[in-house]
């Protein structure tokens, strides 16, 4: 059972939102993680310095809290090859779509664009069918067994 906290999930959008915008504001790039990260090794160095950072600082926190003993306990257990092919194929998903939740769902629709609006609603669907199948059709349960 997934424990929803409104306030944990209303402050993490907004620090979510928050970056997004001073990226926006500050340098006019767009916060679209597939974009950084694909682009962080190939385009020149003296542009990849703000990709570096930004990647820095979506690391840092993770890692600060494994190292402060305060991170939730994570148990991936007997799922591990559906949850790897799954990111997979999240990763030929942001290929196909030009993007990721983050570009297209935070920084597109903000930004009004009709293609970051249709990529969002397609995610989405797709998202809810595949909870629908894995749940209801599959009968997975990734909390604690099949």
């Amino acid at each position: 059972m997934t424990q929803f906290t409104p306030g944990l999930a209303l402050a993490g959008g907004a620090m979510i939102g928050a970056a997004a915008g001073i990226l926006w504001l500050g340098i006019g790039r767009i916060a679209g993680i597939s974009g950084i990260v694909g682009s962080a090794a190939t385009s020149r160095q003296d542009e990849n310095d703000w990709r570096w950072v930004f990647l820095l600082g979506l690391l840092t926190p993770p890692v600060a809290a494994l190292l402060l003993h305060i991170a939730p306990a994570i148990e991936l257990g007997r799922h591990l090859p559906l949850l790897a092919a799954s990111g997979l194929l999240v990763g030929v998903g942001t290929r196909l779509g030009s993007g990721c939740t983050s570009g297209h769902g935070v920084c597109g629709i903000s930004r009004g664009s009709p293609r970051s609006i249709t990529a969002t609603l397609t995610f989405m669907a797709v998202a809810f069918l595949v909870v629908f199948l894995v749940r209801h059709v599959f009968h997975l349960d990734f909390q604690g067994g099949a």
